[in-house]
């Protein structure tokens, strides 16, 4: 169930971050002010109703039991560490505290950024699956 779990959180973080992003969202949600929360928040409640759609749909088709509760509450952390990253200082102050400053100079936080959504997207799969 966990790799089921995984891959269609996966799937609805790809096309939440690629499919569905517009460019407001991308160029604001990291933004300061009402402006930048809202892009964000916005961007977050994306992943939030493409997962919740994704989990739903495979409980159906899957035969999966998952409790309402906890599935509420993975879809919660989902949003909600999607929102953090996606501030960027996150990733900026993980990166040139570990060494990697000039990773991040040269592009590298597209990679932690995405490396960090899909951790907290593992930790919702293992805990929706026990």
């Amino acid at each position: 169930m966990f790799a089921d779990i995984a891959f269609l959180l996966y799937l609805g973080h790809l096309i939440a971050d690629y499919g569905l992003q517009t460019d407001h969202q991308a160029e604001h949600k990291a933004g300061p002010g009402l402006a930048g929360w809202r892009a964000n928040l916005c961007h977050a409640a994306t992943h939030v109703a493409v997962c919740g759609l994704l989990l739903a749909l495979g409980a159906a088709v899957l035969g999966w039991r998952l409790p309402l509760l906890p599935a509420l509450a993975a879809l919660l952390w989902i949003g909600a560490t999607h929102a953090f990253i996606d501030r960027r200082w996150p990733v900026r102050w993980w990166m040139t505290h570990t060494g990697s400053a000039d990773w991040f100079a040269r592009g590298g936080a597209a990679h932690v950024d995405q490396t960090a959504h899909i951790a907290a997207l593992v930790v919702a799969a293992l805990c929706l699956s026990v």
